[in-house]
């Protein structure tokens, strides 16, 4: 009779177990991630791989603890007759030692795992195939891309206002290094799609900060990025979109920037050539907008773009 109770016991168990992964919405395609987004960038898929392994070995301790708890919940739980106090195990030489020292093997794989994704996600290659100059300022982002020639002089730059949000066009499966600046107060250059988020500050030199990174987009697609660094009254609305295209597109984008062309007409010229660029090609952000600096005014809905839709 004892043997029943405790087998429905551990069924009940296993049925809640079920219905909470079941009910939590979870998918089995999110099941290697544990609810890490995807990522753009390698680096971002190298923190992922040390998340999901993390996790997988978190888990598997959790499932062994818990295992452990419930045994001696059903075998060795209070019976009628029993005495007020079970018999006491101590000094246990063997057990003590491998409590103490399975914990610090798991922490040293942990430390020498995290170090290693980190190095690989920070690793900087001396000849990056694109560099950006980002400059942030209130409340705006200027990207200028280096090696790059205007008529009038100087470096091929997009520069957001108001009314437009700034768009970082580059080619994907190449290295791209970031080098941030301000120009006024401490900012914070972030795009979620990457995994990563650097601070921007004034003059690096002095604050003793690294203000270079960089990634290499695996795929093409258009990613919001936002100021993660609260500036002042229009931090929110430091928005900035990152597009990642393919080289033929991106080679012809700077092509056409180079001629004079701001980024808004350089992207419909390359469009218009490109007829299958669809939503590459919009002119104007396609996952954000411009966030009016008028405080009566309601902010527009923005819906993601469809392959050859313009619309912000």
């Amino acid at each position: 009779m004892a043997r029943s109770r405790a087998a429905r016991r551990l069924l009940l168990a296993g049925l809640l177990v079920v219905a909470a992964v079941v009910t939590s919405g979870c998918s089995l395609a999110d099941l290697p991630r544990y609810g890490w987004p995807l990522s753009a960038s390698v680096q971002g898929e190298k923190l992922q791989h040390l998340w999901s392994g993390m996790f997988t070995a978190a888990l598997v301790v959790g499932v062994i603890v818990w295992g452990l708890m419930f045994w001696c919940f059903i075998v060795y739980r209070k019976r009628k007759n029993s005495p007020l106090y079970p018999k006491q195990t101590r000094e246990n030489l063997p057990v003590e030692m491998v409590y103490t020292a399975v914990p610090f093997l798991m922490v040293a794989v942990i430390f020498y795992f995290g170090v290693t994704v980190q190095n690989e996600a920070l690793k900087m290659n001396p000849n990056p195939d694109v560099t950006v100059d980002v400059t942030a300022f209130k409340w705006g982002w200027d990207f200028g891309y280096e090696g790059t020639t205007v008529p009038s002089g100087g470096e091929v730059h997009t520069i957001g206002t108001s009314d437009e949000v700034p768009v970082l066009v580059l080619p994907n499966n190449k290295t791209i290094e970031y080098v941030l600046s301000s120009k006024d107060v401490v900012h914070s250059f972030w795009v979620p799609a990457f995994d990563f988020k650097r601070d921007v500050f004034p003059d690096p030199a002095k604050n003793n900060t690294d203000n270079r990174f960089q990634t290499t987009l695996q795929h093409e697609g258009a990613w919001v990025g936002h100021c993660a660094e609260l500036c002042g009254t229009y931090h929110s609305a430091m928005n900035f979109e990152v597009r990642s295209v393919p080289d033929d597109i991106y080679a012809a984008y700077i092509s056409a920037r180079e001629e004079g062309l701001d980024a808004a007409a350089a992207l419909k010229k390359v469009g218009d050539s490109h007829p299958n660029c669809g939503a590459l090609c919009s002119p104007t952000a396609t996952t954000t907008y411009p966030l009016t600096t008028n405080r009566q005014s309601k902010a527009p809905t923005i819906v993601p773009a469809n392959v050859g839709s313009n619309d912000n």
